[in-house]
């Protein structure tokens, strides 16, 4: 029997035998778990160095059983497997095998693709067993939580796994905030250690590196924050002390920020911690603050649920109420987010909390400077009539300017004083709990007891939902800013009327998009020259917001500066497709226009049209035929020169032209048909009126358009209308 190699290499050996130099080349380097057992004691060969990372721990020895090297393929059977390759040489295949790997502190569970094929010698017998494995955890644990998320919504309400409620809300975190990689540790049962409880997107050497990490001063974050028992913000983790120990770990796995917060329960001992990762070093806004706090206080009540149901303490009684409280929260808070309007959000909370915390509210607010009742609820409308007197609301002022002030909660009782709320309306007590966004309290929720006390289990709920509530109502407040941003920037893009123009009649018409939020890309204008002429257009600016607005501004700027110097309407197209051109750094930015000029004739209007890149201008004359103007025409912005040239039009009394940018040609159908310019055509055409005004032609378009398209306006729709009279 040949001489052993010596067992302790200090690096990966060189393969034996004659296939050494083979394996080296197709294995040395690559991932791929390999090895190379000889003879039916299965002595390890050759291997990998991914087999030494992933079964021997990062022994390198050979020359030995494998099954002495790793104990642990004996015990789940892998010897039996390779016996029966090596008896019978027949191939055998496990997809996602499951093995335990690790010692007891390093216990791990991986999976793999597992390949075990028969090598024979040159005269065909079998001499040994090669192994061959592609690693497949991550695909396993990712079908795992595609599992979860399924079943997440119908479990959450009940009794469901500790795991799978985490789970679902890490993974709701980093849907809403991709940038953000949620991490929950739990508290081991001896109070020293911290255990993996969730993080779907941390690496999986990460996560097992950190299982069962000591709590204490400089262990990372999330170690840090379970000894100090108060949140710990690493904002660099490359530089941060307490990452000192395990900033090559962070590296490895491509994190450079971790925020972490204590869980705490409901006698404030901890229970865990709650991290958010970043990949980039960052520090938390307020957003970001308030987002752990409240995940915090869910991960802690579900926590603590399950702690109760293991321990079997009042189990029913306490799941039923956490139910029903989760249910309310999330029922309310869904309800108050619908409403559009910062009035309307604060009316509904204060509507949804009587009768279910309290049979009276009322809700405060800060308005320039001074404090303003916004809402009241009770039982009856009589109720909310008494308790929006001013009389009787003088009680409770005073309360609600002070947790204004102080931006804390307060609890108390109610004077008897005999025309006060007590007298009126029995009420015994109160709760006031603050509204605040962003650390600035703007207002102030106040339940008022009448037939119970007001315990700690409603305070609880009552400043869960000011929590929600406040923030949907800054939303629709902000919502409406911006609406009514986008609304005045739009009309500051667009004449704000239309001019008489001689022996013509406009009409014009602007809807924007969606919810109006940003400002569009489509334009018009119409606007006098010298010499008796008129200029008219319409355009399409790619994009939306600020950006589109620049650009139409540009356009229509140097439209109205140009015409009045130049009188060739394409000198003025190459002027404006010129500015265009030059303000586009690095952006693309194009647009598509008619521009034309009108002068008057004895009998008719005479117009030059150019049209770049734009929906072709339509004409509807006196006798109903409409004819396309399909002058071709480059978009503007793209490139030097436009290349266009005008086309000359004549409309006599009764003659329209129609001018529409592409919201209304590619307006859809319900199921995804466009309207078209042959539609639109259509509906000019089918107009019994003798001499339609220019007003009578846009309501058409516009009823042919929105009952074509069942008011679905997925694009800005901008429609110009002249009439020669």
């Amino acid at each position: 029997m040949p001489a052993q190699p010596d067992r302790l290499a200090t690096a990966h050996p060189m393969f034996l035998h004659g296939r050494s130099e083979e394996y080296t080349d197709l294995f040395g380097q690559a991932p791929v778990v390999f090895a190379a057992l000889s003879g039916p004691e299965h002595v390890l060969e050759a291997a990998s160095p991914a087999f030494f990372d992933v079964f021997a721990a990062g022994r390198t020895t050979t020359g030995i059983p494998v099954g002495e090297l790793v104990p642990e393929l004996a015990r789940q059977g892998v010897l039996d497997r390779i016996d029966e390759v090596y008896r019978t040489g027949a191939v055998y295949r496990n997809r996602g095998g499951h093995f335990v790997l690790g010692g007891r502190r390093a216990r791990r569970e991986e999976f793999f693709d597992i390949t075990y094929e028969p090598r024979r010698d040159a005269v065909g017998q079998v001499d040994g067993v090669t192994m061959i494995a592609v690693e497949t955890t991550a695909y396993h644990h990712a079908q795992l939580l595609a599992a979860e998320q399924r079943v997440l919504l119908e479990q959450i309400a009940r009794d469901a796994p500790l795991g799978e409620i985490l789970t679902g809300m890490a993974r709701a975190i980093e849907e809403l905030s991709p940038d953000m990689i949620v991490s929950v540790l739990l508290l081991d049962p001896d109070g020293r250690h911290l255990r993996h409880g969730t993080a779907p997107r941390l690496p999986d050497f990460y996560n097992e590196a950190i299982d069962g990490i000591a709590i204490g001063d400089g262990v990372g974050s999330c170690g840090t924050a379970a000894y100090r028992q108060a949140p710990v913000i690493v904002s660099d983790i490359a530089t941060d002390p307490l990452w000192e120990g395990y900033r090559d770990l962070a590296k490895r796995a491509g994190v450079a920020a971790c925020w972490s917060t204590p869980i705490r329960g409901s006698d404030g001992r901890v229970l865990g911690t709650f991290a958010i990762y970043h990949r980039a070093p960052r520090a938390p806004d307020d957003q970001d603050l308030a987002l752990s706090a409240a995940f915090t206080r869910i991960a802690a009540l579900a926590i603590e649920r399950h702690r109760a149901v293991e321990a079997g303490h009042a189990a029913q009684e306490r799941e039923k109420a956490a139910r029903e409280d989760l249910a309310f929260v999330l029922e309310a808070s869904t309800a108050i987010a619908r409403q559009p309007h910062y009035v309307d959000c604060l009316e509904r909370m204060a509507r949804l909390t009587v009768p279910a915390l309290a049979p009276l509210c009322a809700v405060h607010v800060i308005e320039r400077d001074r404090i303003r009742r916004i809402a009241v609820a009770a039982a009856t409308r009589a109720e909310e009539g008494l308790l929006a007197s001013p009389e009787l609301s003088i009680e409770i002022d005073d309360v609600v300017a002070r947790v204004l002030a102080s931006g804390t909660p307060r609890t108390g009782r109610v004077g008897s004083c005999p025309d006060g709320l007590s007298a009126h309306l029995g009420v015994s007590g109160y709760v006031c709990v603050p509204l605040a966004t962003h650390g600035r309290t703007f207002g102030a929720l106040t339940l008022l007891a009448t037939d119970r006390p007001l315990d700690g289990h409603v305070v609880a709920l009552a400043e869960e939902l000011a929590r929600r509530a406040a923030s949907s109502a800054d939303n629709a407040r902000q919502f409406t800013d911006r609406a009514r941003l986008a609304r005045d920037l739009q009309a500051g893009l667009l004449p704000p009327e239309l001019p008489e123009v001689p022996g013509a009649t406009l009409a014009a018409s602007y809807h924007p998009a969606g919810e109006g939020l940003d400002v569009g890309g489509d334009f018009y204008d119409v606007f006098p020259l010298s010499d008796d002429r008129w200029a008219l257009m319409i355009g399409d600016v790619c994009g939306r917001g600020a950006r589109a607005a620049t650009t139409t501004g540009i356009v229509r700027h140097s439209a109205r500066a140009a015409a009045r110097l130049l009188d060739d309407p394409a000198a003025v197209v190459t002027t404006i497709n010129a500015a265009l051109t030059d303000q586009a750094v690095g952006e693309e930015c194009f647009v598509s226009l008619v521009y034309g000029e009108l002068r008057h004739t004895a009998s008719h209007l005479a117009l030059n049209l150019i049209r770049a890149g734009h929906v072709p201008p339509l004409v509807r004359r006196a006798d109903g035929t409409v004819e396309e103007i399909a002058q071709p025409g480059l978009l503007l912005g793209i490139g030097p020169d436009p290349d266009s040239s005008p086309c000359g039009v004549d409309l006599y009394p009764a003659d329209s032209l129609i001018l529409v940018t592409d919201g209304i040609t590619e307006a859809r159908s319900t199921s995804g048909e466009l309207f078209g310019e042959e539609r639109l055509a259509d509906a000019l055409g089918a107009l019994r009126t003798s001499s339609p005004t220019a007003g009578v032609l846009l309501e058409s378009i516009s009823t042919a358009v929105a009952a074509f398209a069942a008011d679905a306006t997925h694009d800005d729709q901008a429609v110009l209308v002249l009439t020669a009279t």
